[in-house]
């Protein structure tokens, strides 16, 4: 067990990492919208003083402290619960729990306090900084503990790490395939995130306005990565949980499934969308994702299958290849 000060260090570091995540995120965030510091400056405003003002050194200033100790406390709590939680993992529902108030905490705020900000902050560049910083910290935790995740999670831990990889995949995929679709049709190659930014988080109805929005092609490639993931996670328990032919079957109905939703999703949101991008090139996209998660899974189990194979070999045949033992007796 680690002691209690250890916990307290890891935690208080993992807040750090945390803090200096988000606010990277957001300077890289006022900077793309040509307006430097604009948001730590605003919330301080409107948390301390009531109201917007222009941004000052100041006001960084505060939030910044702010910022700072109010992560160090979430990244000890943090600490202890994952401590708490390797000796009963019957607490582990209750780090879900602060995981998830740790990131809707925020967007409520924006929420309720939005008309003082006047459209400057939008509620998905704060959910946006908050799970890269979740991210950030949670990959501290098992950095700093290799164990972790087999001690929380137990065996699913590798159906976990298989996911997100399966995920991350899919999702670079879609990346690859719509920069080479909007360098082909010679416009900005950044054009498609951007309009599937501006719909799905902004709500526009009209994608062509946000076609040049790099704050918006910044949030969405993160939900996209994390959306990714999260289906990849699905897959990938589908993928321990079945046997062939059965599983190839699933996989195939839930990707049948994911495009469905995606596209309907999309028309749902904005027939622009459709009309601008076409629902063939959004569907070649999923399909070549689709084709890189169903690879890598192949790939996975014939990998595993060998492995066990071998290692079943060496078990029935355990002299095989070693010289007599001539000190026997007899």
């Amino acid at each position: 067990m680690n002691s209690k000060s250890q916990i307290m260090r890891d935690g208080a570091i993992a807040g750090v990492l945390g803090a200096a995540t988000v606010a990277l995120w957001f300077l890289l965030f006022d900077l793309s919208r040509g307006r430097p510091f604009e948001t730590p400056a605003l919330l301080a405003a409107v948390l301390f003083h009531g109201t917007a003002q222009v941004p000052t050194p100041q006001l960084v200033a505060e939030y910044t402290i702010f910022h700072l100790f109010a992560f160090i406390g979430f990244g000890m709590v943090s600490a202890v619960l994952i401590e708490a939680s390797e000796r009963n993992r019957s607490l582990l529902p209750s780090l879900l729990i602060l995981l998830a108030a740790f990131e809707s905490l925020f967007v409520t705020l924006v929420t309720l306090l939005g008309p003082e900000f006047q459209g400057a902050l939008s509620w998905w560049s704060v959910l946006v900084g908050n799970l890269l910083a979740t991210a950030v910290m949670v990959g501290y935790f098992f950095a700093r503990h290799p164990q972790l995740g087999e001690q929380l999670f137990g065996p699913w831990v590798g159906v976990l790490a298989e996911g997100a990889a399966a995920g991350t995949i899919g999702g670079a995929v879609v990346v690859v395939w719509f920069l080479f679709y909007d360098l082909g049709s010679g416009s900005n190659p950044f054009r498609t995130p951007a309009m599937l930014g501006g719909v799905i988080l902004e709500g526009a109805r009209n994608p062509a306005v946000a076609a040049s929005s790099s704050p918006l092609v910044m949030g969405y490639t993160v939900l996209h990565f994390a959306v990714f993931v999260a289906f990849g996670v699905v897959a990938a328990g589908l993928a321990a949980s079945l046997d062939e032919p059965l599983l190839w079957a699933s996989f195939l109905l839930v990707f049948c499934l994911f495009e469905v939703f995606f596209v309907g999703f999309a028309s749902v949101l904005s027939d622009a969308l459709l009309h601008q991008l076409g629902w063939g090139t959004i569907v070649a996209g999923n399909l070549l994702s689709a084709a890189g998660m169903l690879g890598f899974f192949y790939w996975r189990r014939r990998a595993l299958q060998l492995r066990s194979k071998g290692r079943a070999e060496v078990a029935t045949t355990p002299n095989e290849g070693r010289s007599p033992d001539l000190t026997a007796p007899g």
